[in-house]
């Protein structure tokens, strides 16, 4: 009878893992259908970024395949409006009192990570992918999977995907209670034969020129984190003044693909004030003193992790 017991056991261990390896193979073939749709499709999207008890932002989003050549728009629809064009691998962005600029990309930086949408294999080192189930969002049918920390150093998320079309049309962002933090929704979207006639209008000559970057600034600063959480890496630094004080201030971009994370470093000012901690929307501000210096952390991540990586900043003597 033990033995009976230990068999059935073993079985239902090995079922249940056969069904979460299903589970993440399944999700993986839907966000790469995703991934496909997005690059390929002619689509035209309303959405909304949601924050409880916080703002409403509403976005126009535009995708089109133009004689083999990519074009995507990205506008802001309230306030002054802020406007992104991408063509091809070159992305240009026009605010309001701020001279337009290019730089070189293959995603425009909105609503949604370039990473998830078009190379979520990419974020296999950060997150798990698990395939939830069936819905409807926007009157459609949709497939929804949940995305999940690897180290449970980060939030979570839910994906909702068009059975139709693999296009997204739904993405909350969750705190470890299931608490919605953060929703990106799609009100509207259609999917055409021909890409949208204001994309085949882009004038791509009076783009604005692409920014080159300082190769120097790469060694402006020595601080490194000696803690990331898993797949995060550094992807940018520099060092600058502040505008108001002058004050020197180190500058470090972290990301995992799904989410970006500024670390700032400077001397202590003449009024301290320990550690803080709260959140704007979905993001956290996070703020210590080490030493003699100040620490500051700003993203879309748990105040505790932020910690851990302040607490982990050391130099790095060539």
């Amino acid at each position: 009878m033990k033995w009976l017991i230990g068999a059935l056991s073993f079985f239902y261990i090995s079922a249940a893992s056969a069904a979460d390896v299903d589970s993440e193979t399944d999700a993986r073939q839907w966000l790469g259908n995703m991934a496909q749709a997005m690059q390929s499709l002619n689509y035209d999207m309303s959405l909304v970024i949601l924050q409880p008890g916080g703002t409403v932002e509403p976005y126009r989003w535009r995708h089109g395949v133009i004689d083999g050549k990519t074009v995507e728009h990205l506008s802001m629809l309230n306030g002054p409006g802020r406007d992104v064009v991408r063509v091809d691998n070159v992305v240009s962005y026009f605010e309001p009192n701020v001279p337009a600029f290019s730089i070189h990309s293959t995603s425009i930086n909105g609503p949604i990570s370039g990473t998830l949408l078009r190379n979520p294999s990419a974020l296999t080192a950060s997150y798990d992918f698990v395939l939830v189930g069936r819905s409807r969002v926007a009157g459609r049918a949709t497939q929804q999977i949940r995305i999940i920390s690897r180290d449970k150093s980060r939030y979570g998320y839910s994906l909702w995907l068009d059975q139709e079309t693999s296009l997204p049309l739904k993405l909350d962002m969750l705190d470890s209670q299931g608490k919605v933090l953060e929703q990106v929704q799609i009100t509207s979207v259609a999917v055409t034969v021909n890409a949208e006639e204001s994309l085949q209008n882009v004038d791509v000559a009076n783009l604005p020129e692409v920014l080159i970057a300082n190769p120097a600034a790469a060694n402006a600063h020595r601080w490194y984190a000696g803690w990331l959480p898993d797949g995060m890496e550094e992807i940018m630094r520099d060092r600058h003044r502040l505008p108001v004080t002058g004050a020197p201030v180190d500058y470090l971009l972290l990301s995992d693909g799904l989410i970006d994370v500024s670390v700032y470093v400077q001397p202590v000012g003449d009024a301290t004030t320990g550690e803080q901690a709260f959140r704007v929307g979905s993001d956290t501000y996070f703020s210590t003193q080490i030493g003699q210096l100040t620490v500051t952390i700003v993203g879309k991540l748990p105040p505790q992790t932020a910690n851990r990586i302040a607490q982990s900043l050391v130099v790095k003597v060539p």
